[in-house]
């Protein structure tokens, strides 16, 4: 295959493995680190007097985390990649950026490559905000005249003025995202890579990052992002590389990609165990929720019905419970709430194990990633609650037809009348 003056990354029969390792023959099939110090410890004595019948045995089991992928990637292309969580999108971005080694296959880049996978990467803590920006300028092999030129854009755009000499240790984890976001953008890598830690970000920062990568992409440079919102695919990205289960299929557009995307997430299972993520043990004594699951005929795409089945198990009759979900962006602003209460009496329920259904005719919620909240309340005080349930994406369904025009937030339908006679007096 000849090689394409303007190729910047070519990829072939590229694959990943990792070793899993399991333990065999005991009763208890997962330990913690303490478990296992301290139950070697008591044993210690009893195995140097005595043979123990039963030996734990490692077992190890191979997981490709991607399987014989290929593609090219041209100077300027804005690449999405595209998937579920598992499918191989982080992984491969790492063994793109150096981080991790492939297994097998060859890979060939040409041109300085910034990366931005995760929180913390390429940042020293006991550092300042301003020596890791002369730091990582660098690593990326930039002169120091030529960070001095781009120190005071890179302050500006991270908004960290304040902290600026103070150890990145101690920012928040926001303040670490926009400042090794703007390091990576500004200090002009001809790749970029960034993947879904931008949700860390506020929705404005967010925004302001898209727009960076766009002015990127236009100055020539190459662009690749994985992200879980699809809107944020739409607007930056020009083509996509889907993946599935570690092996790249072939789509014909951006769009064919999140349509396949979204068909794979509204097949996903949702079954949620909710007693297991449980926090505070001073909630759930009189009720508590067990359980969380979406109706087989129903899905989390935009104007679909939705269908959530909660599992209550009540440890005494209960003549006032209500139950609450709430949905809120992942920078933390509420955008709608679900009550059992809401326009109708409190659930009557005698002590044991029931299911309520919460039905939506059509799912309000815009295309985008939503943090899920779980509570429950007797006479309007909070007696169970679980916060931050689980991260859920709302697909672009068939009857989203104007999906790009906005993030987050709540979109219902509405009736449209029009005053005949006030309409026919303006044009008069």
């Amino acid at each position: 295959m000849s090689y394409a003056s303007d190729t910047v990354i070519r990829v072939e029969n590229l694959s990943k493995k990792y070793v899993l390792g399991h333990q065999q023959g005991g009763s208890r099939q997962y330990r913690s680190l303490r478990d296992s110090i301290s139950e070697g410890a008591k044993s210690l004595g009893k195995r140097l007097l005595k043979p123990s019948k039963q030996m734990i045995t490692p077992t190890r089991e191979e997981f490709w985390a991607l399987k014989d992928v290929s593609f090219e990637i041209k100077q300027g292309d804005r690449v999405g990649f595209i998937g579920r969580n598992g499918a191989g999108k982080s992984t491969l971005l790492k063994v793109l950026s150096r981080i991790t080694e492939p297994t097998t296959g060859t890979i060939r880049i040409k041109g300085r490559v910034a990366s931005l996978l995760e929180v913390g990467t390429g940042f020293h803590p006991e550092l300042t905000g301003r020596e890791n920006i002369f730091l990582n300028g660098a690593i990326l092999g930039m002169s120091k005249a030529e960070i001095t030129r781009k120190f005071d854009e890179i302050v500006a755009f991270a908004e960290i003025e304040k902290f600026l000499d103070t150890p990145v240790k101690r920012y928040s984890s926001g303040m670490y995202v926009r400042l090794a976001f703007a390091v990576a953008a500004h200090l002009e890598p001809e790749i970029l890579i960034v993947d879904e830690v931008l949700a860390v970000g506020d929705a404005t920062f967010q925004k302001k990052c898209l727009g960076k990568m766009g002015e990127v992409a236009e100055g020539g440079r190459t662009v690749l992002f994985v992200s879980h919102n699809m809107q944020a695919i739409r607007r930056l990205c020009s083509q996509a590389i889907y993946l599935e289960r570690g092996v790249t299929h072939k789509v014909n557009s951006v769009e064919d990609a999140i349509q396949r995307y979204s068909a794979q997430s509204s097949m996903s299972t949702f079954d949620v165990d909710l007693d297991s993520m449980r926090r505070n043990s001073g909630f759930g004594d009189k009720a508590r929720l067990i359980r969380l699951r979406l109706a087989p005929e129903t899905s989390f795409s935009y104007g679909e019905p939705l269908e959530l089945i909660f599992t209550v198990q009540c440890f005494q009759k209960i003549s006032d419970l209500a139950i609450g979900i709430g949905f809120e962006t992942l920078d933390g602003n509420r955008v709608m709430t679900l009550d059992s209460d809401h326009d109708q009496p409190p659930l009557q329920l005698p002590m044991g194990v029931h299911e309520v259904h919460f039905h939506v005719d059509r799912n309000p919620l815009h295309p985008s990633v939503y943090s899920i909240s779980t509570a429950l309340l007797s006479n309007a005080c909070l007696i169970d609650a679980i916060p931050n349930t689980l991260i859920w994406e709302v697909s672009s369904g068939p009857t989203d037809l104007v999906a790009d025009r906005g993030y987050g937030g709540c979109r219902l339908p509405i009736k449209i009348t029009l005053d005949k006679a006030l309409h026919e007096s303006h044009i008069m």
